[in-house]
């Protein structure tokens, strides 16, 4: 049987999977591995933003680009599941995007703000949403810093943000608030993890790396 053709395990097809990191830690490498080797199987919510489009990005494929005035309307609507505010922009999740994925398991890459609207939200739908919290760690500050800086597409100022939005994040996940964590030092191994955790293979709730010993002042 190929990978295109490897069911989803029921029992974590209507758990939302939630991926939060700090911005450079991969994301987008693994999940882009994770749906080409599972083609159709898997909805990537697509997020509401009020920044402008980068070279190559097209509406409604990596965000659905709206005005601030907009997006503010619809977080006065109720339309957003999770939205919060990062860099000098908005972005969100609506309970529309992720209604449209059925049947596919729905995969959501967001903020530590929209993490912790999701859990005070998530029990209160109908019916209750059981996310899976996954968080994506940098095998040390020092490469996290390395790999943000060597983008080459980020200013100081922004760099700066990202760091302090990194440093919140470790320190909530070092309160160990997921469910699972995985430290990408290998590409190819942390792939291999998030493909089992993604799927439900058996031993995905246990299959998590331990979360390095960060000291977070190194970010500050």
């Amino acid at each position: 049987m190929s990978t295109a053709q490897t069911p989803i395990n029921p029992e974590v097809l209507n758990r939302p999977l939630v991926c939060c990191g700090p911005s450079g830690t991969g994301k987008s490498t693994l999940l882009n591995r994770l749906f080409s080797d599972y083609p159709g199987q898997f909805g990537f919510s697509v997020s509401h933003t009020t920044r402008k489009p980068r070279a190559g990005e097209e509406n409604g494929r990596e965000y659905h680009f709206v005005e601030r005035e907009e997006f503010m309307k619809r977080v006065d609507n109720g339309e957003f599941l999770e939205w919060a505010e990062f860099g000098g922009n908005c972005y969100g999740t609506t309970f529309a995007a992720l209604s449209a994925l059925y049947p596919r398991r729905c995969i959501l890459d967001i903020e530590l703000q929209g993490v912790l609207q999701l859990r005070s939200k998530a029990s209160k739908q109908t019916p209750p949403l059981e996310p899976v919290y996954l968080f994506l760690s940098p095998p040390s500050i020092e490469e996290l810093k390395k790999r943000l800086s060597g983008r080459g597409t980020e200013t100081d100022s922004s760099i700066r943000k990202r760091l302090d939005a990194a440093k919140a994040e470790i320190e909530y996940a070092q309160q160990g608030k997921h469910d699972i964590y995985i430290v990408n030092n290998d590409v190819k191994l942390a792939g291999e993890k998030l493909e089992k955790v993604a799927m439900g293979f058996k031993g995905w709730d246990t299959c998590g790396d331990k979360l390095p010993e960060f000291d977070v002042k190194e970010l500050e």
